[in-house]
């Protein structure tokens, strides 16, 4: 039996100090807290990657200061459009979901996607009736509010541009990548990865980001590692950040450490991609490497307190 580790984020960006409260960061940390151990419950018992990684991500999307499930931003429109993915990287087998409006727990339909559809990816609203027939739970669109996005999309909503996770008009400079997610190692050496988002506020045309793209935004394969990623995601998808990170490992024989540190803070930051990235090895090494200011994140390992953290 291999020691588990588990660690989660939050989403990345320019998250300064100055820019935070006493109150707003305690409530950042506790949620984070939450998360980490709400995971950590599940491979204490003994159970696997996948529901650790879902019960983790559950938390945070049920957190409305994360932009993910109840904290989604507003789109164009003003309706509420997340994408979500899981990855078991025991068997490769991958669920995604995008563009779903009702859905409270989008991570939970990428899961039920992969175990249950005999398919990789639905969207829409085709993917909201596979989540009625299998009984998960929808929510109205008022469950999806909250003041703080709504007052986001108002500053934006009649201009041609979109924002990415800003929380204030004034605070010039802000900004915030919105995505949560999670990886793991389970006590059986099985790898798994999850990531959710509501994506960009003002966002049209259905654009979709990194996040439900299984080797973008999402991946895990047990002979390597699993990855969650947040941050611009067009950079990431171009990239293929998700993967490539498992590759250099695979093909090329790089430690973790190494393979993260060359993706996200090198061959991103050349062609301007912002954000990070969580990941475990097999051996259940962890890395949390950004090239922003800051990302939301927490890591534990088998008999160690969590480590908590959000600024560079």
């Amino acid at each position: 039996m291999k020691k588990f580790s588990i660690a989660i984020h939050g989403g990345a960006g320019t998250i300064l100090p100055a820019l935070m409260t006493p109150q707003k960061e305690l409530a950042y940390r506790t949620a984070l807290n939450e998360a980490i151990r709400q995971g950590s419950n599940i491979l204490e018992k003994g159970g696997s990657s996948i529901d650790a990684v879902e019960s983790a991500v559950i938390s945070l999307e049920d957190f409305p200061l994360f932009n993910a499930g109840k904290g989604a931003v507003f789109t164009n429109t003003g309706t509420h459009e997340m994408d979500a993915s899981i990855m078991y990287g025991l068997n490769l087998n991958a669920g995604a979901v995008s563009g779903v409006s009702h859905v409270k727990n989008p991570v939970t339909l990428a899961k039920c996607v992969m175990e249950k559809s005999g398919h990789v990816y639905l969207s829409g609203k085709e993917a909201e009736i596979f989540a009625e027939l299998n009984k998960l739970s929808l929510e109205a669109n008022a469950y999806f509010y909250t003041e703080e996005r709504f007052k986001q999309w108002q500053d934006v909503k009649d201009s041609d541009t979109y924002q990415l996770d800003h929380t204030d008009k004034s605070e010039q400079g802000e900004k915030k990548f919105g995505t949560v997610g999670a990886v793991a190692l389970d006590q059986h050496g099985n790898l798994a990865a999850a990531t959710s988002t509501g994506g960009m506020t003002n966002k049209k045309f259905g654009r979709v980001g990194d996040t439900p793209i299984i080797g973008a935004g999402t991946y895990a394969n047990n002979d390597t590692c699993a990855i969650s990623c947040t941050g611009h995601g067009e950079y990431f998808i171009r990239a293929v950040v998700a993967y490539d990170i498992s590759c250099l490992m695979e093909y090329k024989g790089l430690s973790l450490q190494a393979a993260c540190n060359y993706v996200v803070k090198d061959k991103l930051v050349k062609f301007g991609g912002e954000g990070g990235l969580i990941a475990i090895d097999k051996y259940g090494n962890i890395e949390l490497p950004f090239n922003s200011d800051g990302m939301y994140r927490a890591s534990l390992k088998e008999g160690e307190s969590p480590v908590i953290a959000i600024y560079k």
